[in-house]
């Protein structure tokens, strides 16, 4: 155990000291340092979505819809767009300290009014309802610009205030500027290092993820945690052993939510601009295939496949935009204008990014760091030692989470009781 705390203690230190590293570096610098901080924004949100689908088993494909309210509401609560519709006597100037546990308290409410309806659902036909709800928040965001312009349509909400301390006034008139205790937006020095606000925003950030990992453990091995396992191996064993399917089910879209949320009121600080095109289906689907390529279930295996996926697209444009005037340059024998098409940088990343993907769910389909209990389930027993120890192990989440006193043995989907 202190090992383990020791691991995790060095990992804490090299993260906090990579900015400093990326930012030091010429061909790097503060883009790069800007790239780490949307990473962390992504490892949160895969850890909210690894709750709904690596525990509970619930395929939903619209998990964005809860980053896009978390972003919206400290939008709205932290710029003056709402003074300039006529909405607000001032300028909105919310604590980020309240903001963040009303956008996690909203996010998870609309979770549950999601999960609601679509109980008796699973597999594809959830996927489908909840890839609806997704696009039906950013239709609904785009459009609430008439008759009352609260979200400004398609044109966004700009001038939003960076994460900041101040002395406490919630509103501002319009032409006045909060007076700042400390802004995340400001520069200051630690032991000689200049620490930029893109270096604040990151480390914020870690820290928020760090709570975020604590917290997903901490789940994982309560009682909550364990009647979602029961749940996602078996709904009618786990059932029959005393659980309650329905508000389960129901904690789980709503706990999930919460991390979304969070992680939307982050995004908005940080990038001051929130329209309805940064929660698009492929936002979505880009984070399913995080927690689909690290290992479902798994914490650590959610947090490599969010960092790998957010991390490599990038490392992929910079590596096309330094090969790209190197080939136009010494091969003659095709036009450079069908050359710079077939060279495009967005093309070609994504083009790598999708060769990469297809190569790691053919030859290691569980995830580059699966749980065990996701390698037992895609690995023949005879073949994978540790599958021995996990053959039955469904039935010890089923017992230590229902009420019953009788014992449920899972094994490949079939249920004895």
């Amino acid at each position: 155990m202190n090992n383990t705390y020791l691991k995790f203690g060095l990992l804490i230190l090299a993260f906090i000291a990579l900015p400093f590293i990326v930012n030091a570096v010429p061909y790097l610098g503060p883009s790069w340092v800007r790239i780490l901080g949307f990473a962390m924004l992504y490892v949160l949100l895969a850890l909210g979505l690894n709750i709904v689908i690596g525990y509970a088993g619930l395929l939903d494909m619209g998990y964005i819809g809860f980053y896009a309210v978390g972003a919206y509401l400290y939008a709205l609560l932290s710029s003056p767009h709402l003074s300039m519709a006529g909405l607000a006597a001032g300028v909105m100037n919310w604590p980020i300290w309240l903001i963040i546990p009303m956008a996690a308290a909203l996010a998870g409410l609309c979770g549950v009014l999601l999960g609601a309806p679509v109980l008796k659902l699973r597999g594809d036909y959830l996927a489908i309802v909840t890839l609806g709800f997704g696009e039906i928040i950013r239709i609904f965001m785009n459009n609430l610009d008439q008759p009352v312009n609260v979200t400004n349509g398609p044109q966004g909400i700009s001038s939003i205030a960076p994460i900041h301390i101040d002395a406490g006034a919630w509103s501002y008139a319009a032409g006045e500027a909060p007076h700042a205790l400390f802004s995340l937006h400001s520069k200051w020095s630690l032991f000689g290092l200049q620490v930029t606000p893109v270096i604040n925003y990151y480390l914020f950030f870690l820290l928020i993820v760090i709570f975020a990992i604590v917290m997903s453990k901490r789940l994982e091995n309560s009682r909550i945690g364990r009647a979602w396992m029961a749940l996602r191996e078996d709904e009618v064993a786990a059932e029959a052993m005393g659980l309650n399917k329905r508000n389960i089910k129901l904690l789980a879209f709503g706990m999930g939510a919460t991390f979304g949320g969070v992680s939307g009121s982050l995004f908005a600080s940080y990038q001051g601009f929130v329209s309805p095109e940064s929660f698009t289906l492929m936002e979505s689907i880009m984070v399913l295939a995080m927690v689909v390529l690290g290992g479902m279930g798994s914490i650590r295996g959610v947090v490599l496949g969010a960092l790998v996926l957010s991390v490599m697209p990038e490392l992929f444009r910079d590596l096309v935009n330094w090969v790209q005037p190197v080939i136009m340059d010494n091969v003659t024998f095709i036009s450079r204008d069908v050359l710079r098409n077939i060279l495009d940088a967005s093309t070609l990343r994504m083009l790598a990014f999708g060769i990469a993907l297809v190569l790691v769910m053919r030859f290691r389909p569980e995830g580059l760091w699966p749980s065990g209990r996701r390698r037992a389930e895609l690995h023949d027993k005879d073949d994978d030692p540790e599958a021995k120890t996990l053959g039955s192990s469904a039935s010890a989440e089923a017992s230590k989470a229902g009420r019953s006193t009788s014992t449920v043995h899972f094994h490949r989907g079939e249920a004895k009781a």
